[in-house]
């Protein structure tokens, strides 16, 4: 990698989000709320932008490509990763395996308290391997992930 490459990998942040994440804003609106993935993308943009950082944000409904994106997060060694797992929480070892090789700090995140909800959904494969975990704020609790990423990296707020 150039070293301009490993500079903004230093300060990018891979925000990555699961299956069924793509309907936010329909999907169960009383549970997730209105906002879509673009007003989350928008959000984050903001919260990274305020400690001087990138957002790659990317979606996708295929464990492989998830799996994927983690181990490219830990081969480009960025910043860190948001991640909101959806189904792929209660169901994936390959994505908790895929966090578990890797360097770079990952941050759970979820909309809903999964707690709070059916027994099945208080289990994560995830969260055994997650730096930090972040539920029931709403889609503000990816923002929270990100200032979690920026204090791990000893970054103060501008």
């Amino acid at each position: 990698m150039a070293k301009n490459a490993t500079k903004h990998a230093a300060k990018t942040i891979y925000v990555l989000n699961g299956p069924n994440l793509n309907l936010l804003g329909t999907r169960e609106p009383e549970i997730y709320g209105r906002s879509n993935l673009r007003d989350v993308e928008k959000l984050c943009v903001k919260a990274a932008e305020a400690h001087g950082f990138a957002i790659d944000f990317r979606q996708s409904n295929h464990e492989g490509d998830i799996v994927d994106w983690i181990q490219e997060a830990g081969a480009n060694n960025i910043l860190g990763v948001v991640l909101n797992p959806g189904g792929l929480t209660h169901t994936s070892v390959s994505v908790h395996d895929a966090i578990k090789g890797i360097k770079v700090p990952v941050i759970e995140t979820h909309i809903s308290n999964i707690h709070a909800r059916e027994p099945w959904r208080n289990h994560s494969y995830v969260s055994f391997a997650a730096k930090a975990v972040i539920c029931g704020f709403g889609i503000n609790g990816y923002a929270l992930a990100i200032d979690g990423l920026a204090e791990l990296a000893g970054k103060a707020r501008r």
